[in-house]
């Protein structure tokens, strides 16, 4: 029995909830699929409200935007199953036994599993190259190598997780600020969730183009800063506040911000306009961003 959760917005999720409910019907599967749009009074909703005419299946259009965590908390408290199967309306399931992996695995001793992202080379184009090369080189990660550092790459576009955990730690970070996946692993970590990584990935769709990302980054930088200066994440887990961490050690952190700063028109200029933009710039524009907004705080 299984609770399939989309949180969405601005977006059409009917063609990923009618493959799920084939997928789910054809493999016997007892499941609920229930949709909440966060308020973004989308035209596209149009589409989405087919869903409540799928079996199991419930949309739901809220007219205030709350955020993506609170979206998923009230989707959980809704829910009627022990495990909850979180995605994100712009993926498809990569295998045709995407549910059945799922399913096969409730019974093993864990508490959340990760299934992993994907991207296909005919998402790419020249616009949204730095999250497509982003995406390919930094998320897309075997199982193998992810259950090595199993809280270190925890994409919450596809995770399966049992009610009761899931409740206790988002119910701990339920701010309406873009980013808060940083948190998400590091309080996994802390309540000693028992996970396991598994290669059952979605295709990632709905990729940002390059403004849109490179603004989203800023955000979510942002909201890494809140929770690093108010000690709600562990330091040694994010490899960027580790950068940060050894240029305070030395006293450097306030020159390197005031450098990259200097060179933000050349970087951005890459980054934008790029074919492949290079992701050790990437880093360091990221990493000069963060000194710069941390010397102002």
């Amino acid at each position: 029995m299984l609770s399939i959760l989309i949180p969405t917005y601005n977006y059409n999720v009917y063609p990923l909830v009618e493959n799920l409910v084939n997928r789910a019907v054809k493999s016997d599967i007892i499941f609920e699929i229930i949709c909440i749009d966060d308020g973004s009074k989308s035209k596209l909703n149009t589409y989405n409200k087919n869903i409540n005419s799928l079996a199991h299946c419930t949309f739901i259009e809220r007219q205030t935007n709350k955020g993506r965590t609170k979206t998923r908390q009230e989707l959980a408290e809704k829910s009627q199953y022990d495990w909850l199967l979180f995605l994100d309306a712009d993926v498809m399931p990569k295998n045709d036994a995407f549910l059945t992996q799922y399913i096969s695995l409730i019974s093993e001793p864990y508490n959340a599993i990760f299934g992993g992202i994907a991207y296909s080379k005919s998402s790419y184009n020249k616009n949204n190259a730095l999250r497509y090369t982003f995406g390919i080189n930094r998320e897309v990660v075997d199982a193998q190598k992810r259950n090595t550092q199993p809280y270190r790459v925890t994409c919450s576009a596809n995770f399966m997780i049992q009610k009761p955990q899931f409740l206790k730690i988002n119910a701990s970070i339920l701010e309406n600020t873009y980013g808060l996946d940083y948190v998400f692993g590091v309080k996994l970590k802390l309540q000693q969730v028992s996970l396991l990584h598994i290669d059952n990935e979605v295709y990632h769709l709905g990729i940002d183009d390059n403004v849109d990302y490179l603004n989203k980054t800023k955000k979510a930088l942002q909201t890494l800063l809140q929770l690093y200066t108010s000690n709600q994440i562990n330091n040694s887990e994010i490899r960027l506040i580790k950068a940060y961490n050894k240029l305070q050690f030395l006293g450097l952190q306030n020159i390197f911000g005031k450098l990259i700063g200097f060179l933000k028109k050349a970087i951005e200029s890459h980054l934008l306009n790029s074919k492949s933009p290079n992701l050790f710039v990437f880093d360091l524009y990221r990493l000069g961003y963060f000194c710069r907004i941390k010397s102002n705080t």
